[in-house]
Formats: C-alpha cells, sequence, structure tokens
C-alpha cells in the first residue's frame, strides 16, 4: 500500500500535509535515488500557481544532492512534461500541479522514461527511499541544472504533428479557454499557428486565477463567449492542461464522453481504430450505448488515467478517457493531453464534414447525478454496512434501469456520490439521499 502517493502523484493543501518545501525537498532526493541513477536527466515542469516557485526549488535540491542533473522546463502542461521527457532521453519528468484544484493546493506528478505514469512497484520504491535519511552527495557528484529556453516551442510543434499536414484551420473561429494555467503559452498559438482566429480567454496568469471561474471545471464563460463571438467552437482546458471539454456554437457543452465518441467513430471510419475504447466507472450509459451502435466496443475500468492506460496496454487499444475530458489518444501520445485530444476532434469534423453539435447529439446521456461528499479524516465510509445497504436499496429502486457508484477520490479527502438513470428525478433524489446516508455515517 502506497502512504504517499494517490491515484495521481502527491497533492494537497499548500503548507499542510505532505505539500510542504521540506517534504518536497526530502521528495525530490528520493526520486533522484531511484530514477536519477547512474547521474541521470530529471525534467521539472509546472503550473501557474505561485506556490510552483518554491516546489521548483526544493525539489531542484534534493535532485542535485542526489548527485541528478535537472532541466528546468517552466511553466508547462503535464502531457507537455510527459513529451519532453521522452524527447529529451530524460531518465523522468515531474510536474507541479494541482491539476484542476484551486491555487491553495498543489502537488507532484511523476512520470517514467517512456513517458508514462510511473507503476506501483517504483512509487513504492521512492516511499522507501523517503524514510531514509537524507545524504548529499560528495561535492564533485553534485547535479547541474540547466533551464530549457526552448520548451514551448517544442511542444507547440508537437501537437501540430498529430494531425495530418495538409489540415488547417483557416476560417475556423474557436474560442481558447486556458483557465489561467498551463496552456496560456501554448494552446493559443497552437490553434492559430493552424489558421485559426483564435479568442483567448483565462490567459493572464498571475499565481492565484489558476482554474478561478474559468476552463474545464467551470465552463460557463466559455460557452457564453462562444455565443457572443459568433464562433464556430469552444475549448476548455483544466490548470495543468490534461483535461478538455469543448462547446459547439449554440453553447452546448461537450464533456469528455462525448469528445472521446467523436474521435472514436472518426478513427473507425479511417480503420485507425484497435480494440475497444475504455472508460471508467463514471463514464456515461449513453456514451456505451452510441459506441455500441457503430459496433465499437466498450470497456470500463476504476477512475483514474492510469488505469485506463494500462487497460489499453493490455488490450492495445488506441483510445480511452473519462467524463471529466482526460482523453488518451494512445497512437498519438503517452497520456491524457488536452490540446491534442481537442485537435483529434476538430480533424474528426474536417474528416466527417459535420459539425460538433451534431456529432455530440449522437450520444444521448442519460441523466447523471454526482454529489461530492467531504471527509473530516480519511475514511474507508464505502464499506461500512449502513452505506452497503443504503447502495442495495438504491439499486433495487432503479431496477436495472440505472447504476449506483460511491467512491472514494484518489486526490481530496472526498466521497464521491454518483447515481445514473433513465428518470432524472429519481436519479437526483437517489443520490442525494445516499450523500446524505454518507454524511450521516461520517457524523457517528
Amino acid at each position: 500500500m502506497r502512504h504517499y502517493f494517490g491515484t495521481d502523484g502527491i497533492r494537497g493543501r499548500v503548507g499542510e500535509g505532505y505539500i510542504t518545501p521540506d517534504f518536497v525537498l526530502k521528495l525530490g532526493w528520493a526520486a533522484g535515488q531511484v530514477l536519477g541513477k547512474g547521474r541521470g536527466k530529471i525534467l521539472i515542469g509546472k503550473d501557474t500557481r505561485l506556490s510552483g516557485y518554491m516546489f521548483e526549488s526544493a525539489l531542484e535540491a534534493g535532485l542535485v544532492a542526489a548527485g541528478v542533473n535537472v532541466r528546468l522546463l517552466g511553466p508547462m502542461t503535464t502531457p507537455g512534461v510527459a513529451y519532453l521527457t521522452r524527447t529529451f532521453r530524460a531518465s523522468a519528468g515531474i510536474v507541479i500541479t494541482a491539476s484542476h484544484n484551486p491555487y491553495q493546493d498543489n502537488g507532484i506528478k511523476f512520470f517514467s522514461a517512456e513517458g508514462d505514469k510511473l507503476p506501483d512497484e517504483v512509487e513504492l520504491a521512492i516511499e522507501t527511499e523517503l524514510n531514509q535519511p537524507l545524504r548529499t552527495v560528495d561535492s564533485s557528484a553534485l547535479g547541474k541544472v540547466q533551464r530549457v529556453e526552448d520548451a514551448n516551442g517544442r511542444y507547440i510543434e508537437f501537437c501540430k504533428s498529430t494531425i495530418p499536414a495538409a489540415l488547417n484551420f483557416r476560417g475556423l473561429k474557436i474560442v481558447v479557454d486556458c483557465a489561467n494555467g498551463a496552456t496560456y503559452n501554448t494552446a493559443p498559438y497552437v490553434f492559430e499557428e493552424l489558421g485559426a482566429t483564435v479568442v483567448r480567454l483565462g490567459t493572464e496568469p498571475d499565481g492565484f486565477n489558476i482554474n478561478r471561474d474559468l476552463g474545464s471545471t467551470k465552463p460557463d464563460t466559455l460557452c457564453r463567449t462562444v455565443i457572443a463571438e459568433g464562433a464556430d467552437l469552444g475549448i476548455a482546458f483544466d490548470g495543468d492542461g490534461d483535461r478538455v471539454l469543448m462547446s459547439d456554437a449554440r453553447g452546448n457543452l461537450l464533456d469528455g464522453d462525448q469528445l472521446l465518441y467523436i474521435i472514436a467513430k472518426s478513427r473507425q471510419l479511417a480503420g485507425a481504430l484497435r480494440g475497444d475504447v475504455v472508460g471508467t466507472l463514471m463514464s456515461n450509459l449513453g456514451f456505451e450505448h452510441a459506441l455500441k451502435r457503430l459496433n465499437i466496443g466498450f470497456t470500463r475500468t476504476k477512475v483514474g488515467d492510469r488505469y485506463i492506460m494500462e487497460q489499453l496496454k493490455r488490450a492495445d487499444g488506441v483510445l480511452g478517457g473519462e467524463p471529466s475530458g482526460h482523453i488518451i489518444c494512445r497512437d498519438r501520445t503517452t497520456t491524457g493531453d488536452g490540446i491534442i485530444a481537442s485537435l483529434q476532434v476538430l480533424a474528426a469534423l474536417a474528416r466527417l464534414e459535420t459539425t460538433l453539435a451534431d456529432l455530440g447529439a449522437e450520444v444521448e446521456r442519460y441523466p447523471q447525478e454526482l454529489i461530492n461528499v467531504r471527509l473530516n479524516v480519511q475514511r474507508n465510509i464505502v464499506d461500512l454496512p449502513a452505506i452497503k445497504t443504503a447502495v442495495a436499496s438504491a439499486e433495487q429502486e432503479l431496477a436495472g434501469t440505472g447504476r449506483v457508484l460511491l467512491r472514494p477520490s484518489g486526490t481530496e479527502p472526498l466521497v464521491r456520490v454518483m447515481v445514473e438513470g433513465v428518470d432524472a428525478a429519481q436519479v437526483k433524489r437517489l443520490a442525494e439521499w445516499l450523500a446524505a446516508a454518507v454524511r450521516e455515517q461520517i457524523g457517528t
């Protein structure tokens, strides 16, 4: 069992728990011991949170103390760090980010030399080193630090290379919402260099405004701006650029399920779709049924992009994702990438000669109610007998027409209560009832 790592690295409130300079310094050293053997090279990128400067320095010091060379990328998306880790032939990549969380939070994500999330055994090895005393190498063996000046340019060119060279977006007006996060200095340039007219939102980070009222977790501004600007569509990223949602020309939001469906349909028509499309326990039933109508197989995994990638590798599949907008195009890159996923959607629209609204309408979404119940302490609420009884009662009432899912968050002290079915009023009532049952157990 991992003690420090969650489903997506280490994350929390700045200054609390493990998200402190002293812990992150030790984490850098421990990671250097495991990942940087033989005076390796490790890349560090970050999103736009003010605390990123502090943790960048702490990681740098820990890695150097372990004898590891460091390359600083500055503000860079999480998938951008994964890509550059591969192209620099680095031992590993590290991203300082709390993804879609507010600026008060931060975290650390790791990538292997191949640009993949670290396997459990490597994370456990780092945790083992964290419990050892920090030992600085001899002064002659200390690591060296360099800043990579053209990191964003390299990543922009890679993103553009993932769609056909003959394809351009001239005549297309796009609203691009960067959530004042890590995509602010890459995403607008990608679409502009491909010919689109770009209306920018959330491209003025100040260290505090990341994800504030913008981005994929707050898409209302995007949808309103698309209508006000008369744009063809809108694209919203989260703070570290691994999620994307889109708006059609009428301001209707398309989630990750719908975007993944569009890419899968295009890949199938091009004869480039291998294996099942992989979703999670949170994927909408309407999405699964839409894929079935195209005779495309569908497999569910646990929530988390690392589990989606593991299943894709096992089955040699190429597409997977989550409703939140994590979309993995394994035939293009090694991790979820919001910019690359949105480019695949735009390429699909061009290939199919249709609109985002028309393709999105092919996925009939079942009503789904999600309630996050915050825990005062990390507890295994889901397996309590009273909660199991409540879940069984809700499932009996749905009578096979829907689903119930209770799961602890892997990144926050939350229990996520989800109910899905054909009757929106019933779904909402059952979700609120189950959430109340969870709160009652927290109180006891």
